[in-house]
């Protein structure tokens, strides 16, 4: 993918800083700020969706790295947030470091949660359902050989999943049978044994859990960290060192603005 040309980039402008930012790729961290919402009702929020740069997974690495740093240097400059959440597994193993080198506001990522997985697992069959810039990432291998020794984890990358989620958000049917296709790798059997834990390593995913759970060949365990990073963020700023209290804010890296969807609807 060519990279984004900063001239395209639109901020917005500050009503008043010290706002919470929530930043992803697209739409589907929108499953990790519900769970903030719930932990701090009161706080202001400016949730970023990257618009301009999705889908994450056509970049090529180190022009996405610098992509995201330029992007959120430009809102950090622009909105001086309280902290960052980097609600995306795909940016999260790549640029991590370099926003926490670069910034002094608390910043709280996402990664696979490999490690509760490896615990929770009874057959010792774990998959990791996340796009193939996850699946790609050295900080994922790092996480299973930390984690989950002893543990058989398959990591598939999905190819469609994350824009059948932004089909959803956006009101358009979900394709059930591309979904289905997507998802059965995850699904093994070996030796009288079977998958029997699912880790949803894009924050898109929890979006369609509903329809997952529909195709799945069997039950199987779906981990969900969104709520374990809202706790994240409540530990390293407590409820009220944010701008309280103030409205959320949704917009794209293009400049553009959105309302906040009915959360209910989409569980």
């Amino acid at each position: 993918m060519p990279a984004v040309d900063p001239e395209k980039i639109s901020v917005g402008r500050c009503d008043m800083p010290g706002r919470i930012l929530v930043f992803d790729s697209g739409i589907g961290g929108l499953s990790v700020l519900r769970h903030i919402r719930r932990n701090r009702p009161e706080d202001g929020l400016l949730y970023l969706a990257d618009d301009l740069g999705f889908p994450y997974g056509d970049w090529e690495e180190e022009a996405l790295a610098a992509h995201i740093e330029r992007l959120i240097a430009r809102v950090a400059t622009e909105w001086r947030p309280s902290a960052l959440v980097v609600a995306c597994n795909t940016a999260s193993t790549l640029v991590l470091p370099r926003l926490r080198a670069r910034f002094t506001f608390p910043i709280v990522g996402t990664v696979p949660a490999i490690k509760p997985a490896a615990t929770a697992t009874r057959s010792g069959m774990v998959s990791v359902l996340a796009t193939p810039g996850t699946v790609r990432r050295d900080y994922t291998r790092d996480l299973i050989a930390t984690f989950a020794k002893g543990v058989d984890v398959t990591l598939v990358g999905a190819t469609r999943i994350a824009q059948l989620a932004e089909d959803k958000l956006a009101g358009r049917s979900v394709d059930m049978s591309a979904l289905a296709d997507q998802i059965h790798p995850c699904f093994k059997e070996y030796q009288g044994k079977r998958t029997d834990c699912i880790v949803l390593a894009c924050t898109h995913y929890p979006f369609l859990l509903r329809e997952m759970k529909e195709v799945a060949p069997w039950p199987v365990e779906w981990i969900d960290p969104s709520a374990a990073i809202a706790r994240q963020l409540d530990r390293v700023l407590p409820v009220g060192n944010a701008v309280h209290p103030a409205p959320c804010l949704f917009m794209y890296s293009s400049g553009h603005v959105f309302n906040e969807p009915d959360f209910e609807a989409l569980s």
